[in-house]
């Protein structure tokens, strides 16, 4: 299952989720009024066991009154759930006692954790999610948490980083990241909410019992006391109900995505070994996975593996044996578990299957050929690695972080280095224009950021168009931990800088889409990526003007721009396309058009990114610009990019 049946798989699973949780409504509506008509007199007990039925004492007037209270109070209770982790997965991360690790961390597990996390998001086109460390936590385990990537977080354990090698650790971080790419981080928060509309009931009855037994104590037995403690009783009772239903909700829903996402894990690193190894470590371990905190058991679903523990987890497991999930990733598992860590190889002395990084003059001109004259199946092969990078990728990516200078990487993992960065990235090559811009920053922006940006200039301008992306996938998590304020001054002093040149170049435009892509949806939470239910033909003028804009950033005449859009326009097969006029296309239309190219189905993507290569490709050459542009219109869509790379 590729990456885009993944996401309309999550698509469906939510409509799964919605059945679930309508049968649990139900038969606790059912319970309710049963338990609301005996305490307070509606249904007769010694007629019951006589001649009349449950069902015809039953007062329907009062059963429809109890139904929509029931109803209501769990659909409060799921909104207000959902609503309280509006601020994506470092909400979940925190509740869960995790603390955010610093982008230039020098505790070495944390180094090894941050870098592996690093590694895996270049390969996949996407910047790092930010990752939290539950330091309180001895048994091995992680999650990923969040609406969407932009807003994902990822959680490990002490346990983790002391107990895994580093191969163990990217097979845990990679099954993470499957959860990321594939939908089920929203499903999860959806699910968390969910259960807690049907929990919210046996609450309620907590505070009845508790409130009604101050009340006896006060004033004796008031009129309706008894009733009201039978009914506080009942709800509690309702309440171990909805737990049950819970935990058989969190098992349907969960345990088929963890052999799926223990599946592109081995695909994603192309080393079964990893997690395999990490789940016989699990196995082995006195502590194992579960986690201490009691708030584990509201996200026990979302875990690398079993997070809790408990008289309900054989009947309700949210994962499935761990024996069975190492038999399905290695047939060949002599069933022992891991007893002893295993220790990490130098990268410098792995052989085989492991490729020592390439050096600086290799991945010259490794970037060359891409830029020169890629083969068009190269693009494509990107385009069919969303969600799901090879090895050679992996490995590509920590070759580009190796070969980064030390100062610009540095800087970029640190929230005042980070901003440093991409003002240097965006200050003009003219002397005039440039002084000016350095005038703003000395004025406007905070006063060590400013002196940074000039530090950090000469090494900018000599920088190998290869590692602008990167860069920035590696400056947004330190971006991410920069205060409303801050960001808002980041965010003027990045569009004063733009505009001072009195042009918007396509350059400055798709670097400021890709940060706002993934910025503004930590800081301003109405962005929230609407659900794709929007097919193609719907949106044609739309794409036609997003194909225009290719067609032109990569061509040098009106005949090759004509070319290179009927070569896209044939890949999509919609009818009929128009090439907009040069002259007629505004960015701010792009950014019009691309918002409502965002609803776009899952499976409708695909084909309008095989029809940007297409265009890309017709001339047999990649040109920068048309790389960053297809990776800004990819990050739109929520499709991870790969980088592009030349097979030797």
């Amino acid at each position: 299952m590729n990456f885009f049946e993944s996401q309309d798989r999550a698509r469906k699973n939510t409509f799964q989720l919605i059945l679930f949780f309508g049968m649990a409504v139900i038969t606790l509506i059912i319970m309710v009024n049963v338990l609301v008509m005996l305490a307070f007199g509606f249904i007769d007990n010694t007629q019951i066991a006589g001649e009349q039925s449950l069902w015809q004492q039953m007062n329907w007037q009062t059963f429809s009154t109890i139904s929509a209270a029931v109803i209501l109070v769990v659909v409060v209770g799921s909104l207000y759930k959902i609503m309280a982790l509006s601020s994506g997965g470092k909400v979940v991360a925190e509740g869960l006692g995790g603390q955010l690790i610093a982008q230039n961390t020098s505790d070495l597990d944390q180094r090894k954790l941050l870098n592996v996390v690093e590694e895996m998001a270049i390969a996949s086109g996407t910047p790092a999610p930010p990752v939290y460390l539950l330091a309180q936590e001895h048994g091995i385990n992680a999650f990923a948490a969040g609406f969407s990537p932009k807003d994902a977080v990822i959680g490990v354990t002490q346990g983790a980083i002391e107990h895994l090698s580093r191969d163990q650790l990217q097979g845990v971080i990679a099954h993470e990241f499957s959860h990321i790419f594939n939908g089920d981080m929203r499903i999860n928060i959806r699910l968390i909410g969910v259960l807690n509309g049907i929990l919210i009931l046996g609450i309620i009855g907590y505070y009845l019992l508790y409130s009604t037994s101050l009340a006896r104590r006060g004033r004796g037995n008031g009129k309706g006391a008894a009733g009201i403690l039978a009914l506080a009783i009942g709800l509690i009772v309702v309440g171990f109900a909805g737990t049950f239903f819970g935990g058989l909700i969190k098992a349907a829903v969960s345990r088929q995505r963890e052999y799926l996402a223990d599946a592109s894990a081995v695909q994603f690193t192309r080393n079964p070994e990893g997690i395999s190894g990490a789940l016989q470590r699990i196995g082995g371990l006195q502590f194992g996975s579960v986690l201490e905190n009691p708030g584990a058991a509201e996200i026990s679903h979302a875990f690398f593996a079993q997070g809790v523990s408990g008289f309900m987890q054989g009947l309700s497991a949210t994962h499935p044996p761990l024996a069975k999930r190492i038999k399905h990733i290695d047939p060949n598992w002599d069933g022992k578990f891991a007893t002893a860590d295993k220790h990490d190889v130098d990268q410098s002395e792995q052989v085989g299957d492991k490729k020592v990084p390439m050096s600086r003059e290799e991945l010259a001109k490794k970037m060359s050929s891409v830029v020169a004259g890629a083969s068009m199946i190269d693009v494509a092969d990107s385009i069919n690695q969303i969600g799901n990078p090879k090895q050679e990728t992996i490995n590509y990516a920590r070759t580009l972080i190796a070969q980064l200078p030390a100062d610009i990487k540095d800087a970029a993992r640190d929230p005042y280095g980070a901003r440093a960065v991409i003002y240097a990235l965006l200050l003009d090559k003219e002397e005039e224009v440039q002084h000016r811009q350095l005038r703003h920053l000395h004025e406007y922006a905070d006063p060590e950021v400013a002196v940074l940006t000039r530090k950090l200039l000469p090494e900018m301008e000599n920088l190998e168009v290869e590692f602008r992306l990167p860069l920035l996938d590696i400056a947004i998590p330190a971006l991410k931990q920069l205060s409303m304020p801050q960001y808002q001054i980041f965010r003027d002093n990045m569009d004063a800088l733009i505009d001072m040149d009195f042009k918007l170049a396509l350059q400055e435009w798709t670097l400021r889409k890709i940060l706002l892509i993934h910025l503004d949806a930590q800081f301003f939470k109405h962005t929230r990526r609407p659900q794709g239910s929007v097919e193609s033909k719907q949106l044609k003028p739309e794409i036609a003007l997003l194909l225009s804009v290719l067609a032109y950033a990569g061509q040098q005449e009106q005949g090759a721009s004509e070319q290179a859009f009927i070569s896209a326009v044939k890949v999509l097969d919609i009818g009929e396309l128009s090439l907009v006029s040069e002259n007629a296309i505004k960015l701010a239309d792009l950014d019009v058009a691309l918002q409502k190219l965002e609803k776009l189905k899952p499976l409708a993507k695909p084909k309008l990114l095989h029809a940007c290569a297409a265009c890309i490709m017709r001339d047999q050459k990649i040109d920068p610009l048309e790389v960053e542009l297809l990776r800004a219109f990819a990050d739109v869509l929520a499709c991870p990019l790969p980088p592009l790379i030349v097979n030797d």
